[in-house]
């Protein structure tokens, strides 16, 4: 009787055992959906991700490696943090996502029953938004080589545009998925991204950092497994005739010779965009980091908001040895607004990140922005070993501590207010701003009268436009210095 209960145990056991197997995750069941949905579309062949992830084969062998860069939140690279900002295509696996993954490694990666495979993704090679109104391409194909430092090129692209539009979205193509790390696009209609491609052969021309010049606005940027995303509806950005694109696209060489040549693709409003998106810094260029330390903080403000208004989005800027940037608005009513936290930064994964809904800002409200940064031998992505003073600057060995924000306001006058604001009311018209131009001021008169063609005391965004490109470029030298100053203000 005895050795009789002990066998029924036992099988109990073994029963119980193989039950619990059974239900443990599989990969065709569990963990295929979440590599499909958050993995593939940079893990797949062609694509920037060194290995593809479409297979059981091919993440069978790499469960523990899987386990561990989930666990850690190193992949996928979505660096907010998690209730600091909605943001749209949140790459971001759940708790629930993560210990799948661990547990499916953790018992052996079994495959599962095949028939339980997810269809995989139709991933378009075509302009996923449709053909675009303008397309612009790399004037000739670049090389990558083999091997080396990552490269930051920048190509001049003229935009064929007989009239000022509104721009609904853009949409980039990389030539060379294997390469092509990121892309930002830049606009400049001073000339001066012409005359720095002249400088130098080949396509293009190097620049670290930024675009090397004074940008006269940007319309956005890609990076892997971004989706290309149409603006609301009665929404636009700016963009008036004279730019070219400076189109700046980070390489990272794969181990053999390559060639690229992009494409970016706008989409123009069916109608003039009712509210226009325009950008304004909230920044510090009072940068100045001892070698060796490992937490400096550098904090910037912005001006209160003269106006109500609604942000649409943020981009955090900094380089090598930025660690971490934490920014809140902060409301007249005392109210803190959380906007953007990345704990973990890194250069190489940074991005543009655009609110589910906008972010309503009233009347008064003051953006604050700190950011910490790690200049010791122990910081990995250091670029100097062993580490050497930083100040502000473009170059790998410079750090710049920058926030730009995307934001809307109820009508053109108030988007000007919030323009002129962080600089000067001439830059509200020269980056897409007040329709109805400005009052000209009376100590400004004798200089810019002459532009005034209609003699209403006032400069439209035409009289503006038909002003030497050398005036322009210095007037916007001096909205920067403007903003600078403005923005180091405690």
């Amino acid at each position: 009787m005895t050795r009789r209960l002990w066998v029924l145990a036992a099988l109990s056991w073994f029963a119980g055992d193989g039950l619990a197997r059974a239900e443990g995750p599989t990969f065709s069941k569990d963990v295929a959906p979440i590599l499909l949905k958050n993995c593939a579309g940079c893990h797949r062949p062609g694509e920037i991700g060194p290995f593809s992830l479409l297979s059981y084969k091919d993440a069978a062998k790499r469960a523990d490696d899987l386990a561990d860069v989930t666990v850690s939140h190193q992949m996928p690279p979505w660096k907010p943090e998690a209730g600091f900002g909605e943001f749209l295509d949140d790459r971001r696996l759940t708790d629930r996502e993560i210990k799948t993954i661990a547990d499916w490694s953790k018992a052996g990666a079994p495959e599962g029953n095949p028939k339980d495979l997810p269809a995989t993704p139709n991933f378009p090679d075509g302009w996923q938004l449709g053909k675009p109104d303008v397309i612009l391409e790399v004037p000739s194909p670049f090389d990558i080589p083999a091997t080396g430092p990552d490269i930051y090129r920048c190509f001049v692209i003229p935009i064929p545009m007989d009239e000022n539009k509104t721009v609904a979205a853009v949409e980039f193509r990389p030539g060379n998925r294997k390469v092509v790390h990121h892309a930002l696009f830049f606009l400049d209609s001073t000339g001066a991204g012409r005359k720095k491609d002249e400088s130098e052969p080949g396509p293009g021309y190097t620049s670290f950092g930024g675009p090397g010049i004074t940008a006269t606005g940007i319309l956005g940027g890609w990076a892997p497994g971004a989706l290309p995303r149409k603006l609301p509806e009665g929404m636009g950005r700016m963009l008036r005739k004279g730019n070219d694109m400076v189109l700046q696209i980070h390489y990272h060489p794969d181990g053999k010779p390559e060639a690229d040549q992009s494409l970016v693709g706008i989409y123009f409003t069916k109608t003039p965009a009712r509210q226009i998106v325009v950008g304004f810094p909230v920044r510090s260029r009072d940068i100045d980091i001892p070698a060796g330390e490992s937490r400096h903080h550098v904090a910037a403000r912005s001006v209160p908001l003269p106006v109500d208004a609604q942000a649409v989005g943020v981009t955090p800027h900094m380089h090598y040895i930025g660690k971490e940037m934490k920014v809140v608005a902060e409301t007249p009513d005392g109210k803190t607004i959380p906007l953007i936290w990345i704990k973990d930064w890194d250069f190489n994964w940074q991005g543009q990140y655009q609110y589910r809904s906008p972010v309503k800002l009233p009347k008064g409200t003051v953006i604050k922005l700190d950011a910490y940064y790690d200049n010791s031998a122990d910081n990995p992505r250091n670029p100097s070993i062993p580490p050497k003073h930083v100040g502000w600057g473009e170059q790998t060995t410079d750090e710049m501590c920058l926030l730009g924000v995307q934001v809307i306001a109820e009508n053109p006058g108030d988007l000007m207010k919030i323009v002129a604001a962080n600089g000067n009311p001439l830059g509200g018209l020269l980056n897409g701003g007040n329709p109805a131009g400005f009052l000209i001021p009376e100590a400004n008169k004798a200089r810019l009268s002459p532009f005034d063609k209609n003699n209403d005391g006032r400069l439209s965004p035409a009289e503006v436009d038909a002003m030497p490109e050398r005036m322009k470029a210095a007037i916007r030298d001096r909205i920067e210095a403007a903003k600078a100053k403005n923005a180091d203000k405690p």
